[in-house]
């Protein structure tokens, strides 16, 4: 038979291959959503258990159930009580936050910028959080604020660098992606320049020695409200970058087919990068400099589902989530009761992956 009469015979309802495929990519990007969802939330009850006083998940469970809805007998210990809801839930929770925004921000600036090597703290985003935490820790401006005032330092500096940024990318001409690369760079090393300088000049050794640790990462200062800022700004700033999943798709195809497809370049690097500039802001602000993760975690989440965002921003986020979870696990059990800085963690674990990338990227060329 004929590829014609094949045809002809054919059932007119069955989908085209298109659809097929289409639908096979689906369901394999639904069941990694579905699989990594479920691996985060049965990790996380481990993950609050673990530490120098150990707490069975159930506890953690049934702790974490008594303080949301009530109603339950009380069978565990006072001081049970406040390790797992005051300091080990939020801290856990944070770094879920904290790792998913970073890792959707490295996946909307890989194609903002049109570059596998970029990360949120390429842009600069993370130096001008590093100078207004710096500012406050070591001279106390905007200590006036309260307990938050290290934490808004630091926001307020993610978002002035990223002004800086469009500002010297905007010089001269529309804004490209080797304008913000450049622009961002170049900002970067001026602000990481400007923190150093204001480390030097501090006659505080205490003052210096936590703005160091603080610059390696760290989430020993979680708490509830910084979970609630985080997750809100993480959760508005993941709805719209979703929303706009088939601009950066064309985006990632270059200037001119985005703007074929009807989505200007100039104006969606602009736009884009506001979102991801408060994205990351609040992130560096409640965990200080947290490498690696924006830049492998996207990498790998294309290893799954590839590189349509529709699928990869939320497989990237509950991979990020779930890597630095654990990540901080082993910053704070590794020397107890000594703690790791966080960068530590991921740079050792983050590092022999982007040399296995570097390998495959050169094999497959």
């Amino acid at each position: 038979m004929t590829q014609t009469a094949h045809r002809a015979t054919a059932n007119p309802a069955d989908p085209a291959p298109d659809d097929l495929d289409r639908r096979r990519r689906t369901l394999h990007a639904t069941l990694w959503v579905c699989g990594l969802t479920a691996l985060l939330l049965a990790g996380i009850p481990v993950a609050i258990g673990l530490g120098p006083v150990p707490v069975e998940p159930g506890t953690v469970a049934r702790i974490v159930a008594a303080h949301l809805v009530g109603g339950l007998d009380i069978t565990w210990t006072p001081s049970e009580d406040s390790i797992v809801w005051l300091v080990r839930a939020p801290r856990v929770l944070l770094a879920a936050v904290v790792g998913a925004a970073l890792a959707v921000s490295g996946v909307a600036l890989q194609a903002l910028v049109r570059n596998v090597l970029a990360e949120p703290y390429l842009l600069g985003v993370s130096a001008g959080a590093s100078t207004g935490a710096a500012l406050t820790i070591l001279f106390g401006v905007g200590a006036s604020v309260g307990a938050s005032s290290l934490t808004g330092s630091a926001f307020l500096g993610a978002l002035a660098a990223t002004g800086i940024v469009f500002a010297v990318a905007a010089l001269g001409g529309r804004i490209t992606s080797v304008r913000l690369l450049l622009a961002g760079v170049a900002v970067g090393y001026v602000l990481n320049a400007v923190t150093s300088f204001l480390i030097f000049a501090s006659d505080t050794p205490e003052g210096a020695r936590a703005v160091l640790f603080w610059l390696l990462g760290s989430l020993a200062r979680a708490d509830w409200p910084a979970v609630l800022v985080a997750g809100s700004l993480l959760v508005v700033s993941f709805a719209v970058l979703l929303l706009w999943s088939r601009r950066l798709d064309a985006l990632t195809l270059g200037d001119d087919t985005a703007h074929a497809l009807g989505s200007p370049p100039a104006r969606l690097r602009a736009q884009a990068l506001v979102v991801v500039a408060l994205c990351v802001g609040a992130a560096v602000a409640v965990s200080g400099g947290i490498g690696f993760v924006g830049l492998v975690v996207p990498h790998v989440a294309r290893l799954c589902v590839g590189g349509v965002h529709r699928r990869l921003l939320p497989v990237s986020a509950l991979i990020g989530a779930s890597f630095l979870i654990w990540a901080d696990v082993v910053a704070r059990m590794a020397f107890v009761p000594r703690e790791l800085p966080l960068g530590i963690i991921t740079a050792v674990l983050g590092a022999p992956f982007l040399l296995f990338l570097v390998r495959r990227v050169r094999s497959a060329a």
